[in-house]
């Protein structure tokens, strides 16, 4: 973290507590189990990817700062500056690259924790799509817990294809327990997939029935 410098921290911190308010009033984000979150060390969050509003909303319900992926023609855009100053990893149109993929590793090694949507882009139904591989990669090159994460209701808030979210909606995110080295170390890469999509999955039901619970009451 020392690589950053103080405005980049500050500015972090600064959109972190706008964008946890302005999710908490408008999508009553409610988080389960984010206890599950190491809250130091290097750590990769693996999550199934509804909408734009992904990675907001999970980085702002963990406690400490995450690293997340953003296409490199947002570094050329109007939101320049702004990933700039959230420090983003520029990825690739195709996946995350050669260069994505070694500022991922530093940064793990490094203790920090990233946020990494495995299905490789949005979905266009709200269901979770097939896992690519990428992921197994880094996971066998830096060796730190892997959290799966399920996330219910962006789909709704922000459908792919719709240029604008809407200004109302529910959205559950669920934590699981960490998939530790020692553990990930006895797959391979087929199981490994595996595995993260079969813990991944279990979050992303969880969250979606706690959400229609919570739905259901509020009728």
């Amino acid at each position: 973290m020392a690589r950053r410098n103080v405005w980049q921290r500050i500015y972090y911190r600064f959109w972190w507590w706008l964008v946890r308010f302005i999710l908490l009033l408008v999508y009553r984000v409610r988080v389960h189990d984010e206890r599950h979150v190491p809250l130091t060390g290097g750590a990769m969050l693996l999550a199934n990817h509804q909408s734009h509003i992904d990675p907001p909303a999970i980085g702002s319900v963990v406690r400490r700062q995450t690293n997340f992926l953003a296409r490199k023609t947002l570094f050329k855009g109007p939101l320049n500056w702004h990933i700039a100053m959230l420090d983003a990893i520029p990825l690739d149109q195709e996946g995350i690259g050669l260069s994505g993929i070694k500022e991922t590793l530093k940064r793990l090694r490094n203790g920090e924790a990233i946020v990494i949507f495995p299905e490789g882009s949005r979905s266009w139904d709200g269901e979770m799509q097939p896992l690519m591989p990428g992921f197994c990669l880094i996971a066998r090159r830096c060796r730190v817990p892997m959290v799966p994460v399920g996330i219910a209701g962006a789909y709704e808030a922000w459908r792919r294809g719709t240029p604008f979210p809407k200004l109302s909606g529910v959205i559950h995110i669920q934590f699981g327990p960490p998939l530790m080295p020692a553990e990930s170390a006895q797959y391979n890469d087929i199981e490994l997939m595996a595995e993260i999509d079969r813990r991944v999955r279990q979050c992303f039901d969880q969250a979606r029935a706690k959400r229609r619970r919570a739905m259901s009451r509020t009728l």
